[in-house]
């Protein structure tokens, strides 16, 4: 029959050439890399093109103060407001991408940041700058703040957290040593008007990076989370605002969170709200050239980098506790020796400043995240976001009385004595956090 199979018992001729018993090499399975990491890689991204703007505002005190008249007081208010929004819309924002996604808040708040930026340039009147610096950049940015990190890294991250929390932390940092000699050399060489535009455009160019390569959750592309089990997703929750009021309401009755969010927010006064808006100043008082300041100040986000991407591997490891205690003691005796070290020039003393500074800018995240977890689990994001609002906060109301000191005192000499002293009493009230009951005294939260 045509097309049939004649099938026979005879045994197979014997092979005795020189490929007998060869078998064909396997095919060396090729492994592809998480798509969280892709994830995370956007969102380090992401977080550059949201921080530029934060390299700002330290460079245009002294610009403002000569074009408009008006007085360090007033610019560091504005600055102070932008602060604050940045902390107290972070809780909010995490809310939020619970309720719509991370995608489409990102996006959002990446057009707020430039709308923001861009509208500076044409304001002529004091209040403007606290609308366009204060609400719209504050907004934005506070929208994309360090929940945004919890938000990523609790969704894609199973193992490795403290590591990713840690690398996510120091793309603040990056933003500020991609930006900061950029935008000195623009605002001394055209002005502080083509800055702001700079800025305003670096925020616009990320958008379509969040577009094509961000997901909301590993179950979006059939994923389990790095280094853990398939999850599916949950349905949106509704409420957000709702449920973020709520959780600060049950945490709030907890000593760990006030301890968590009091230190935090001497944290932020000794960062942002200190160094990041007044160390420029304060260093043309003593004659230094502007471009020279904002150098050792983009050297402090080389170190940064290094510094909180080391704290986060630690935190996977040691007790957040101690971790914190050690960092916020080191961070207040480097700010008591820095009215000495202010000169025209920059001096060998200055640089180790910078440096050992730098490793402790935001090494602070990593151990402070980890703690909220511990304490708050599935809540523990937007628990971390209202910790970072009182970071925010502490860091405006420095942005704004550093500002009035120098008004007042002529010098910001005794802001950096009290910021030192500050971290004293912060590296105290991380040692007083308690531990969760049932937690092994030498366990370490993954």
């Amino acid at each position: 029959m045509v097309g049939s199979v004649t099938q026979t018992t005879e045994p197979a001729a014997r092979d005795d050439s020189p490929r007998a018993g060869y078998e064909a090499p396997r095919r060396r399975r090729v492994r592809r890399i998480h798509r969280a990491w892709i994830v995370a890689a956007v969102a380090f991204v992401t977080i550059i093109g949201g921080a530029a703007f934060n390299a700002l505002p330290g460079l245009l005190i002294d610009p403002l103060h000569e074009d408009f008249g008006w007085s360090r007081g007033e610019i560091g208010l504005a600055v102070s407001i932008d602060m604050a929004l940045y902390g107290l819309t972070a809780p909010f924002a995490a809310a939020l991408m619970d309720r719509f996604g991370i995608r489409r808040v990102v996006v959002v708040a990446l057009s707020a940041v430039a709308a923001g930026a861009l509208a500076s340039v044409w304001m002529t009147a004091a209040w403007q700058l606290m609308i366009y610096w204060g609400l719209l950049v504050g907004l934005g940015t506070g929208a994309m703040a360090m929940s945004f990190s919890a938000t990523v890294t609790n969704r894609w991250f199973v193992a490795r957290r403290g590591l990713v929390t840690g690398i996510l932390t120091a793309a603040g940092a990056s933003g500020q040593l991609v930006f900061l000699p950029l935008c000195a050399w623009i605002v001394d060489r055209h002005g502080w008007q083509p800055a702001s535009v700079t800025v305003a455009l670096a925020a616009l160019a990320v958008v379509p990076f969040v577009m094509l390569l961000m997901r909301d959750h590993p179950a979006d592309v059939g994923l389990a989370p790095y280094g853990g089990e398939y999850v599916a997703k949950a349905a949106p929750a509704s409420g957000a605002a709702r449920r973020t009021v709520r959780v600060l309401f049950d945490s709030a009755r907890t000593g760990p969170f006030w301890l968590l969010a009091g230190s935090f927010a001497i944290c932020g006064a000794s960062t942002n709200g200190l160094i990041r808006t007044h160390f420029v100043p304060s260093a043309h008082d003593h004659h230094m050239p502007i471009t020279a300041a904002a150098s050792l100040l983009a050297v402090i986000g080389i170190f940064d980098i290094i510094g909180t991407v080391f704290s986060g591997w630690l935190t996977d490891r040691y007790d957040a506790r101690r971790l914190l205690a050690v960092y916020y003691s080191l961070r207040g005796i480097s700010l008591l020796f820095l009215p000495v070290l202010m000169q025209a020039t920059v001096e060998p003393p200055m640089v180790f400043f910078i440096v050992f500074y730098g490793l402790d800018w935001v090494a602070t995240v990593p151990p402070t995240l980890a703690l909220c977890r511990e304490q708050y689990g599935e809540d523990s994001a937007i628990v971390f976001g209202w910790v970072l609002a009182s970071h925010q906060v502490g860091a405006a109301l420095v942005a704004f009385l550093g500002g009035v000191a120098r008004d007042h005192f002529g010098s910001y000499d005794v802001v950096w004595y009290a910021a030192g002293a500050l971290c004293a009493m912060a590296a105290l009230m991380a040692l007083m956090i308690r531990r969760v009951k049932g937690l092994p005294a030498d366990a370490v939260v993954r």
